[in-house]
């Protein structure tokens, strides 16, 4: 009887446990509006569409915007909040702090060709 009863509480446990690590990291897609960039790691694709090396820790990452891009030349500054919403500031305008949220794959990956198994593997290389 007590084995029946913890069994349930058990794989409940281990599920939420494994679920939520991924999450836990500012790793991922992220959105904003029709904008999408993907992190994994130190590795970024940006949201011009430039694969690159940034300065990457659990909760947070920093790059600078690649010349042929959008705000070139600036500093990005990303920082997770929680599990769904990351913080994204520019040097050269600190004031627009922009809302991100995490984007599904499916969603993030339609702005990619579908030959391409992973964002990284298909963006154009930048500096970093």
């Amino acid at each position: 009887m007590f084995r029946r009863a913890i069994a349930p509480i058990l794989f409940v446990l281990v599920a939420l446990s494994t679920g939520g690590a991924y999450a836990d990291r500012i790793d991922g897609h992220w959105c904003k509006g029709l904008k999408r960039l993907y992190i994994d790691g130190p590795q970024i694709v940006t949201p011009g569409g430039t694969k690159m090396t940034g300065d990457y820790d659990r909760h947070g990452f920093t790059y600078v915007v690649p010349a042929g891009e959008d705000d070139a030349g600036a500093t990005i500054t990303m920082q997770q909040m929680h599990e769904e919403l990351m913080r994204w500031q520019s040097s050269s305008n600190p004031s627009d702090v922009q809302d991100w949220i995490r984007c599904n794959e499916q969603i993030s990956r339609l702005t990619l060709p579908p030959s391409f198994s992973s964002p990284l593997d298909g963006a154009r290389s930048g500096g970093g």
